[in-house]
């Protein structure tokens, strides 16, 4: 059935207000509850006092749902039959509710008796449980504590600011002016804790880079050409002006200091540059500096150009490396000078691995060598020493070429013109006729020669040259000889120096542009980066590309191509420095700094053409 519930009020001028709602329902509850249809904010009316409900016929029933009465038409009663079309007047508390008919359709007329208006009525029952008669007014007491506010958040502390300024070191105890602080200082400037004028030189300015340069002017430098970042950061316009303007005018230059490193976050470390800080320029840098070399890079995870490792390709005059950065996909190689084949050393059958197996006792090999092997982890764990030939080759190829008693003479490795002069020595003090075991001898193990019954053919099937000491010198550095085997030699046509070896060169870096720690991988196999098994020539440039690393490393967030199975976040600032030097970025280098009793690796820089 229909009801239509009417609502009348008056405004404290007497004039009347009608408030119409259609109710589709077969009852209609009266009460003081906010969930009755009937709301009488009374306290004369229980929560839930009657309710008007349909009978047959088109009878309305009114029946008390609380137990007490209310009055119909004078009378009190609990329940009541009324016919709409005659009509009826229901009184509970100090309302009145009128039941009529129109169109044969019920309605309900609610009115308060007495009232002036609906907000008179609330404030008269809400102020019968408070305390307002007995407080100030509300202004007094907003202007009040408004005033209270200043006092103690704004005028106490710059008082307290005012009268301590140029105070070396404040006393102990509580200061006003920390309250402005939005939190503690990091692990890295708790010393200042008591000195805050040493970051904050002038009342109510902001930090300047000059006060960070106090103590960082060593290791704190411009990321590029200030002039570069600015037209990188924002093309030129009107608009970039007056920015420009309101900045210098309130020190918020864009590329400050504080930019980056951001204080009072908290009793830790600082926390890491988000990324949106650097691909704010380096996501389209491209389109507002179209001259730069650099390409786009907006997130490791989706959006990073391929890495361009510096290979080598060649030596200067002086033997410096000589090396240009190449992308992956142009299949880049390093001329390095060696012609070391990993496939073989690292092959799990074979004479490799069965000498391997012979010396597990002597050097703590496996049953076939592992790159551990051969290549040592520098102190911090960060990279590899250089692979030296006396320590790590040496307990498998052996030099050695004539015995004196119970010392071994050796060829001397890396020098070349020492290895001629001294086989040309030893053929003037012995003479023309005696031979000198060269062939194979690259492959030897040391002790061999001395483990042989005679002094000179010490090896099996080895070549053996008399006669001249050229034929000796000639065979150390051809094809078999002990020299030729694993270094790039070519003949100069020179007498006194026939043959020329290129300088082997062993980077300690490839990526000149970012930072890699291998101490950081240790749960990885080395070949699971490196694909060394399988490499059969030293000029493979045996490093992960994009795709290699992104098997792990997703962007900030979560970003990722491909679906990987245990996702590491790399933000920028995980392989890259703002502070662009030869030294790690700030994050990894942290970590190698905490490494107690460990040095700080700083690698060379190598020169660049």
């Amino acid at each position: 059935m229909t009801f239509i519930v009417r609502q009348l009020s008056r405004t404290a001028e007497g004039r009347e207000i009608v408030r119409t709602a259609r109710q589709e329902t077969d009852a209609i509850s009266i009460g003081r509850d906010a969930g009755n249809a009937i709301h009488l904010a009374d306290l004369a009316v229980e929560l839930h006092h009657a309710s008007v409900s349909t009978r047959d016929g088109g009878q309305l029933e009114v029946e008390s749902t609380c137990g007490l009465p209310f009055e119909i038409d004078g009378r009190s009663t609990l329940q009541a039959q009324i016919n709409p079309a005659t009509g009826a007047e229901l009184r509970f508390g100090g309302h009145r509710v009128g039941i009529s008919a129109e169109e044969g359709i019920a309605v309900l007329t609610v009115e308060r008796v007495g009232a002036l208006s609906d907000a008179s009525e609330s404030r008269e029952e809400i102020g019968l449980f408070t305390l307002k008669g007995l407080l100030p007014g509300r202004r007094p007491v907003a202007w009040g504590l408004i005033g209270a506010v200043l006092l103690i958040f704004l005028a106490w502390p710059i008082f307290t600011y005012a009268t301590s300024h140029g105070v070396e070191k404040r006393s102990a105890g509580f200061h006003a002016d920390r309250m402005w602080l939005s939190g503690p200082l990091s692990i890295a400037h708790k010393s200042l804790k008591a000195n805050c004028q040493a970051c904050h030189v002038n009342k109510f300015e902001a930090v300047r880079d000059s006060a960070c340069l106090t103590c960082h002017r060593d290791d704190a430098h411009a990321h590029a050409d200030p002039a570069r970042i600015a037209l990188a950061k924002e093309p030129p316009g009107i608009g970039a002006r007056i920015k420009g303007l309101f900045q210098t005018a309130f020190n918020h230059q864009a590329g400050r200091c504080v930019d980056c490193h951001t204080e009072h976050e908290g009793a830790g470390r600082m926390p890491a540059t988000a990324q949106a800080f650097c691909t704010d320029c380096h996501g389209s840098l491209k389109t507002r500096l179209t001259d730069t070399r650099l390409k786009n890079a907006g997130d490791f995870g989706t959006d990073h150009p391929q890495f361009m490792p510096a290979v080598t390709v060649g030596t200067d005059a002086h033997g410096g490396r000589l090396y240009r950065r190449v992308s992956f996909d142009a299949h880049p190689v390093d001329n390095n000078g060696l012609k070391f084949p990993h496939a073989i050393h690292l092959a799990r059958g074979g004479s490799i691995a069965r000498m391997a197996q012979t010396m597990k006792a002597e050097q703590g090999f496996g049953d076939s060598l592992a790159c551990k092997d051969c290549h040592a982890p520098t102190a911090d764990g960060t990279r590899f020493k250089p692979v030296e030939m006396e320590r790590d080759c040496g307990m498998c190829h052996s030099l050695a070429f004539d015995r004196i008693g119970g010392t071994f003479r050796t060829l001397r490795h890396g020098d070349p013109a020492q290895v001629v002069a001294d086989l040309r020595a030893y053929y003037r003090s012995t003479g023309p006729d005696r031979p000198i075991s060269l062939g194979g001898m690259a492959r030897r193990r040391p002790g061999d020669y001395a483990a042989s019954e005679t002094t000179l053919d010490y090896v099996a099937g080895a070549r053996a040259y008399g006669g001249q000491a050229e034929d000796a010198v000639k065979a150390v550095f051809s094809p078999g000889g002990a020299c030729f085997d694993c270094h790039v030699v070519t003949p100069t046509g020179n007498g006194a120096e026939p043959f020329e070896v290129r300088k082997v060169v062993q980077p300690d870096r490839y990526m000149k542009k970012g930072w890699f720690d291998h101490n950081a991988h240790r749960s990885e196999t080395c070949i699971s980066c490196h694909a060394a098994d399988t490499s059969k020539a030293a000029t493979d440039l045996l490093l992960p590309d994009l795709a290699s690393c992104r098997t792990c490393h997703v962007g900030e967030g979560g970003s990722r191509m491909k679906p990987v199975k245990a996702p590491v976040e790399s933000s920028c600032a995980m392989c890259h420095d703002y502070h662009i030097d030869a030294g790690a970025p700030w994050l990894a280098r942290q970590k190698v700094d905490r490494t107690k009793g460990q040095p700080r690796f700083v690698p060379a820089v190598a020169s660049v053409r």
